[in-house]
């Protein structure tokens, strides 16, 4: 049984999101997912002006005059969600945890398709798949979605992208949108992400703690890997130390971005001490303009 302050975050992100939904994001997620493709409408008559690549030779000849097919385009679009459970995005310092940040942008997203009468589906993974419900229609599945995304215990602890790429490539047999929600600690993964654009619009969702990239002067501190366990001690107070984490956490950010570029897929940015928002409008404006 979900826990009552559970429910009640729950309907905290809901509020909030539907708020967002309707007065920030309104009209921006229809304008950037087009849609799967062009589906049959009907036949008509020939125009001067129309393509003539368009022109039904059956019905022209049936006819004696020409006639074209007209096409509308197929509205429809499944949203899938990958969502990173591992426990290294079990962790915040600043407002939220990390994992708390992912499913109030799944939230966003999955309420923004269900305005637009898209269906939504979700894949939680570690370092296997832990939890797989298919796409479908409504605020009722909707509320399914985020509770998972916000209450799931992972019965493992590491990460595995490749395996979830694999996953969501078995299980959707059509071109679906894709947001990869995920902190990216993990290896190996450009060859999959790769594949996975060419079948899918793949969007990485870059989940960040601010003590992820600048460690603070606290002292002797023992850490703890939370994927493997492992713990180290290491002296904070050293300038030279915190120098070099802070190096290595942006080169580590600069590979994220130099690899997702290298194979054409958009990121969205998010930390847990600024509003996501701001980074949603942007992808969103980004996507407008190359439309």
């Amino acid at each position: 049984m979900i826990p009552s302050e559970v429910l009640k975050q729950i309907r905290r992100i809901q509020i909030k999101t539907t708020h967002m939904v309707n007065d920030v994001f309104a009209g921006q997620y229809e304008s950037v997912f087009k849609g799967k493709g062009m589906e049959f409408d009907e036949v008509r008559e020939y125009f001067p002006g129309d393509d003539v690549r368009s022109i039904d030779w059956n019905v022209t000849a049936r006819t004696g005059q020409p006639h074209i097919k007209k096409f509308t385009e197929e509205r429809q679009l499944t949203i899938m969600f990958l969502l990173d459970a591992s426990m290294s995005c079990n962790f915040g310092t600043i407002n939220r945890l990390k994992s708390e940040l992912a499913a109030e942008i799944c939230a966003v997203l999955a309420f923004s398709a269900v305005k637009n009468n898209d269906r939504v589906g979700l894949i939680v993974f570690s370092d296997k798949i832990e939890k797989f419900i298919p796409p479908k229609k409504g605020t009722r599945h909707v509320l399914r979605v985020i509770r998972e995304a916000l209450y799931h215990k992972p019965e493992s602890t590491g990460t595995d992208i490749p395996a979830a790429i694999e996953y969501l490539n078995a299980v959707t047999k059509r071109k679906s949108v894709t947001f990869l929600i995920s902190d990216f600690l993990a290896e190996d993964f450009k060859k999959p992400l790769s594949i996975a654009n060419r079948k899918h619009d793949l969007i990485a969702v870059n989940i960040k703690d601010p003590r992820e990239m600048h460690m603070l002067n606290a002292g002797i501190v023992l850490l703890k890997d939370a994927e493997t366990g492992t713990f180290t001690q290491v002296d904070t107070r050293s300038k030279e130390f915190r120098r070099e984490y802070a190096a290595q956490a942006q080169a580590r950010q600069a590979g994220l971005k130099k690899l997702l570029n290298s194979i054409n897929v958009d990121v969205i940015n998010a930390d847990t001490e600024r509003p996501y928002s701001r980074e949603l409008i942007r992808f969103f404006k980004m996507r407008e303009r190359r439309i």
